[in-house]
């Protein structure tokens, strides 16, 4: 008996989370001012069939194809169809907060998609929404070009410095409380550099800067600053700054190495491939060759008789 109601109680408290993990899962705690954020992008057919590239590539192998109710069972929580009413009832900023920000088995596709892109995916699911009106932002993407950065290094301290503003007409505006973010660009991707600062109120954050990475023959390395503001959008900054240890190495595409191209893929895969293709090639040649002497002995018309 004792043992029984210990197997009852454990499978109450399992159901109980998986119940909870599904609630938690649908209900998100969104800012209000992300919710009645904006497009600044008019959704439009082109933009819906640029969204549904985005969608077809990263987003369809989780939620399946739009209206059909395919999405994969074996997530738990399972992803949504998109076009649920669920979905449709969020706001344009509710959804372009989870795109970006992501959560559990979702993930965040803030430094995946541009914000252009990420607006271009909504418009998608928006078009399968015949009583939706959109709402466009007042937003000017053209005023991201007043934005401006300085990245220093202070050597003592291994810090970056970012100074962040807005050159405007009217005078210099700090960008104060914005998310800012720095990477040092790669081969196979950008490097995250710290966590994700916010900028003071007089528009500086800081960053923790590794000694460990690897530069070119100098010691070069590419840094990449990014900033989210409501007024100026994302906006990213490039410059290059001696802080990575000097490297004299051959560029990785170089040399034959397995990521490469076919004429510089690693000899030994190119002979493997090949081998195999001759076996299963002189293979398939020995069972013709054998199946034409069984019918030309007549042993294949005797067995059909």
């Amino acid at each position: 008996m004792y043992k029984k109601n210990i197997g009852l109680q454990l499978s109450t408290i399992i159901v109980v989370c998986l119940l909870s993990l599904q609630s938690f899962a649908q209900s998100w705690d969104i800012p209000a001012d992300k919710k009645a954020k904006n497009s600044y992008i008019p959704f439009t057919a082109v933009t819906a069939k640029e969204g549904e590239a985005i969608y077809t590539k990263t987003c369809m192998s989780c939620h399946g194809n739009p209206g059909k109710g395919n999405s994969l069972k074996t997530l738990k929580p399972v992803p949504p169809d998109l076009t649920s009413s669920i979905t449709q009832q969020r706001t344009d900023g509710d959804l372009f907060y989870i795109l970006t920000t992501g959560r559990l088995i979702m993930p965040s596709f803030k430094n995946v998609f541009s914000e252009d892109e990420r607006w271009k995916l909504i418009s998608y699911i928006r078009s399968f929404n015949k009583q939706y009106v959109q709402v466009l932002s007042k937003f000017d993407p053209r005023k991201s070009k007043l934005v401006k950065f300085a990245l220093t290094y202070e050597p003592a301290t291994r810090l970056i410095r970012m100074d962040v503003k807005a050159t405007e007409k009217t005078g210099i505006v700090l960008l104060k409380n914005d998310e800012v973010e720095l990477y040092v660009n790669r081969y196979f991707g950008r490097l995250k550099i710290d966590k994700s600062q916010t900028t003071s109120a007089e528009g500086i954050a800081y960053f923790k800067f590794p000694n460990d990475i690897p530069g070119d023959k100098l010691g070069n390395l590419e840094l990449i600053a990014k900033v989210s503001d409501d007024n100026y959008g994302e906006v990213e900054y490039q410059k290059k700054l001696k802080l990575g240890i000097p490297t004299d190495m051959p560029p990785l595409t170089q040399k034959r190495a397995i990521w490469n191209v076919v004429e510089k893929a690693p000899v030994w895969l190119l002979a493997t491939y090949t081998t195999g293709v001759l076996v299963v090639g002189l293979f398939l040649l020995y069972i013709l060759f054998n199946l034409w002497k069984l019918k030309k002995s007549g042993t294949i018309n005797t067995i059909k008789s």
